[in-house]
């Protein structure tokens, strides 16, 4: 485990959503993650030390998490202005533990994850819409212009912008996705799409493009590409 001599930044945190109400707990700031040490661990899952200890050591022997990732001895100042090194453990091991502690804190905490996580999984996203609308840098870092840019992305995408297009077309009386004037619709829609940016039609950037003696035929990206789909920086 690292040994950390920078002293993190502290403050009470928003963890999760209970029935009763939201569940803060006072935890440090570090490499953009909060960490906690076992007594607060304890304290926020309703249980002892000794429980938290034993859970930890189950998740690392099973090679859930590696403990070198996770774990970091961090200099803290306590009460009595005394310096002192503590084991603390980040997020990830918090949620960790939190899915094996059986208390009733613990079980709170599975309900608000599991129901986030079904949202994400239906829906594809999951915003916390207060912190981006007050620009909350928790972490050090404010994610909104990231998520702009990924939204910008999406909005871009050729697929869903032919998804709305065909969404429009569909609801004609007479639309058949198979008939002959269909296709070519959707063929003259996509033309004079990339000729409005490139002032050529799809066939034309292809043939301009591709060349047998450059690596990949000339293609620049693609999805599963080695270097990764290329973004706007």
């Amino acid at each position: 485990m690292a040994e950390n001599n920078i002293t993190p930044a502290s403050s009470t945190f928003l963890l999760y959503q209970s029935g009763t109400g939201a569940v803060t707990v006072d935890v440090l700031f570090q490499e953009e993650t909060v960490w906690l040490s076992q007594k607060a661990l304890a304290e926020l899952f309703g249980v002892q030390v000794p429980a938290i200890n034993k859970h930890l050591k189950n998740i690392f022997s099973t090679g859930e998490l590696e403990q070198d990732s996770v774990v970091s001895i961090l200099e803290t100042t306590a009460a009595d202005g005394k310096k002192y090194k503590t084991n603390y453990y980040n997020l990830d091991a918090i949620i960790a533990v939190g899915y094996r502690v059986n208390s009733y804190e613990a079980t709170q905490f599975r309900i608000w994850a599991t129901k986030h996580l079904r949202e994400f999984i239906i829906k594809g996203f999951l915003l916390d819409d207060e912190r981006l609308k007050q620009g909350n840098q928790l972490f050090g870092r404010d994610y909104f212009d990231e998520l702009l840019a990924r939204i910008r992305e999406i909005r871009a995408s050729e697929r869903r912008f032919y998804q709305k297009i065909t969404d429009i077309y569909a609801l004609a009386v007479d639309y058949d996705k198979s008939a002959p004037i269909t296709k070519e619709f959707f063929a003259s829609v996509q033309n004079k799409l990339h000729w409005a940016i490139t002032s050529k039609t799809a066939a034309e950037m292809i043939y301009s493009a591709a060349d047998a003696e450059t690596p990949h035929m000339g293609l620049t990206t693609w999805k599963q590409g080695p270097e990764g789909k290329i973004l706007k920086s």
